[in-house]
């Protein structure tokens, strides 16, 4: 029997579902191959080492611990949460208002360049890839949300609409966008800092300990108590925009 025989597929069970589907493809849409060019913003962490208040793997992970859950967890998550509702219900305006709301907390215009740069490379990548093009039908344009599937918007919102089409459970979304952001910020440690590539495996593992409790507070988070307010990490970013020599972009 040649190998091509003995692998021959239809002597190997069918096993798949729609949910390995859905799955498959929310790990497809947070991987940090992703061309949305996240690997090229530090969110402040690279002017936190020029001010010495990151230096080494413990302060390293202190921070990012710190930054997912006081900055990410009451922001980002909370709108990739409320924007996934609001696809799938249709709901064009509060799609709309849930971007806006994004673009005015940026308190910096590095943060703002980011967000907005990642999520229109994020509409153009599902694009081309034809993402979406069976899944949600289009929404109207308003407020800078295209009326097409492969949206323009920030990021949050952007993700937001491509996980939406998915059969994917909410907290599953959430899952994935924080631990997409955590690889990000993982490897912008290792070359900031800088740190081997262990410190930042370890820098992840302990990330991952504390995303589900960073998700289970986006998910229950009220829009009166949503918010973008971390003063240090907004002057960090000020400095970052005239930091003399620096490798990330925001």
């Amino acid at each position: 029997m040649t190998t091509a025989t003995a692998m021959d597929s239809t002597s190997i069970p069918t096993t798949t579902t729609g949910i390995d589907a859905a799955l498959l493809r929310l790990i497809w849409l947070a991987s940090p191959a992703l061309p949305v060019g996240g690997f090229s913003y530090s969110e402040g962490l690279e002017a936190a080492v020029e001010a010495g208040l990151v230096r080494d793997e413990a302060s390293a992970g202190e921070w990012l611990v710190q930054q997912l859950h006081a900055s990410l967890a009451r922001s980002d998550l909370a709108v990739v949460a409320r924007a996934v509702e609001a696809v799938r219900a249709r709901d064009e305006e509060r799609l709309a208002q849930l971007d806006a709301w994004v673009r005015q907390t940026r308190e910096t215009s590095e943060l703002r360049q980011q967000t907005e740069q990642m999520g229109k490379s994020l509409g153009d990548w599902m694009k081309s890839v034809g993402w979406g093009d069976e899944g949600t039908p289009p929404m109207g344009a308003r407020g800078g949300v295209p009326s097409s599937p492969h949206p323009t918007g920030t990021y949050p919102v952007a993700f937001a609409m491509a996980a939406a089409a998915l059969d994917a459970p909410l907290r599953h979304i959430l899952l994935a966008f924080a631990f997409a952001w955590s690889e990000n910020m993982m490897q912008a440690a290792i070359k900031a800092v800088p740190l081997g590539q262990s410190s930042g495996q370890r820098i992840l593992g302990r990330l991952a300990k504390d995303i589900p409790a960073a998700v289970d507070h986006a998910l229950a988070l009220p829009d009166a108590q949503r918010q973008s307010f971390t003063p240090m990490l907004a002057i960090l970013s000020a400095q970052h925009e005239i930091q003399y020599s620096r490798l990330f972009r925001s």
